[in-house]
């Protein structure tokens, strides 16, 4: 059973334009929260082997192709 005063208050939080609205964005939230949770649980069951870690540590050249913009000068030349 719908408990129509939490859909009135999830609607007014959300600021969706009916009670159905609403439940779908608490849905959707609900569920993206779960998979991150459960992603996290995962990852801290098995985490990464040393060499897996290590891929973090290489350097990556982001080539846009766009010569036109001077990065460097925006945000700084990397370590």
């Amino acid at each position: 059973m719908l408990d129509r005063g939490k859909a009135e208050r999830i609607r007014t939080l959300t600021g969706a334009s009916s009670v159905s609205d609403a439940v779908e964005v608490a849905l959707d939230r609900y569920l993206r929260q779960a998979e991150l949770r459960n992603d996290v649980a995962a990852y801290l069951r098995v985490p990464p082997t040393a060499d897996e870690a290590a891929l973090g540590d290489i350097p990556v050249r982001l080539d846009l192709d766009d010569d036109e913009i001077d990065y460097d000068a925006l945000y700084g030349r990397p370590d």
